[in-house]
């Protein structure tokens, strides 16, 4: 198979969406996981990758090591991972994955169902638990979006995506309604400041690592967006800036080969050196030892 994976500036390979293993060319698989499946022949899963499409892996079996940003997650029988554009994640070599996975293009499902669904919400965590009411009613959602997708003899290829269309929607409402009742989803979503400081940081962490940049940016007191943050995540907004860092740090050395010096200026440290200590803080490794590991 060709390379198709896209390389930006900053070097980082990112594998888009395998339109050509789709059923009818269509922006959606859904199938059995199992041993065998890739979506490119260059992207072995057991190794650290970025894709910019969307994965949602239904378990039948258990348990499952999967990691996510940088995250092991353990699922079992009945769970669900969902993995977002631009995460970077990893099959585990000795875990077994059974039950059924379903990936989708960005651009595949109209902008409403997109802000309905919360397809973009990275805040909120990948690895979800439903009860067992909530999971059958994902069970048979998906059980239909199946039947669908593999039908493709009953309607024009104009029908037989349309409907696609609308039976993933009825299914990732279900998946949103999942993930927004979480403790996490609710302490995070009902408190307007820390949104408003977690959007700023995802946008500009690699430029302003300041604590009252962005409180004076926001036009909060330092003291009420510690408030808020300590109230929605249990740590300090420096933590919170930092953690960001930190991930996109480790992204860039295990997914490219840019000096290391080049990755620290990414993320916001002219400084080699600076970088270096400010990584060996928060991981107790060096980049350099941190980048070999992965590799």
């Amino acid at each position: 198979m060709a390379d198709r994976s896209n390389q930006g500036g900053d070097g980082i390979r990112t594998f888009p969406f395998p339109v050509e293993l789709s059923v009818g060319g269509v922006g959606m698989q859904i199938g059995p996981m199992g041993t065998g499946r890739t979506w490119h022949a260059d992207a072995p899963l057991e190794r650290v990758h970025r894709i910019d499409f969307h994965v949602v892996m239904l378990f039948g079996e258990g348990p499952v090591r999967h990691m996510v940003d940088f995250t092991e997650y353990e699922a079992g029988a009945g769970d669900l991972l969902w993995i977002r554009p631009g995460q970077v994640h990893r099959f585990s070599r000795t875990s077994e994955y059974r039950g059924t996975v379903l990936t989708m293009q960005p651009g595949f499902l109209p902008r409403s169902t997109v802000e309905a669904t919360g397809l973009y919400r990275y805040d909120l965590p990948p690895l979800l638990h439903p009860d067992p009411a909530r999971l059958a009613g994902l069970r048979d959602a998906l059980g239909q979006l199946r039947r669908e997708y593999e039908d493709t003899a009953t309607l024009p290829l104009s029908l037989h995506t349309a409907v696609l269309r609308h039976t993933l929607t009825a299914f990732l409402l279900r998946l949103a309604h999942l993930a927004a009742s979480s403790a996490e989803a609710r302490r995070q979503r009902s408190d307007s400041t820390f949104t408003l400081f977690r959007d700023a940081v995802e946008r500009d962490f690699a430029t302003n690592h300041s604590v009252s940049a962005y409180a004076d940016a926001l036009g909060y007191s330092r003291r009420t967006l510690v408030r808020a943050v300590r109230a929605a995540t249990g740590e300090t907004p420096k933590s919170f800036i930092d953690k960001r860092v930190v991930l996109e740090a480790k992204r860039l050395l295990a997914h490219t080969d840019l000096p290391i010096g080049r990755v620290g200026a990414a993320i916001g440290f002219p400084d080699a050196a600076n970088f270096s200590k400010f990584f060996h803080q928060h991981t107790d490794q060096t980049p350099a030892a941190f980048r070999a590991e992965l590799r």
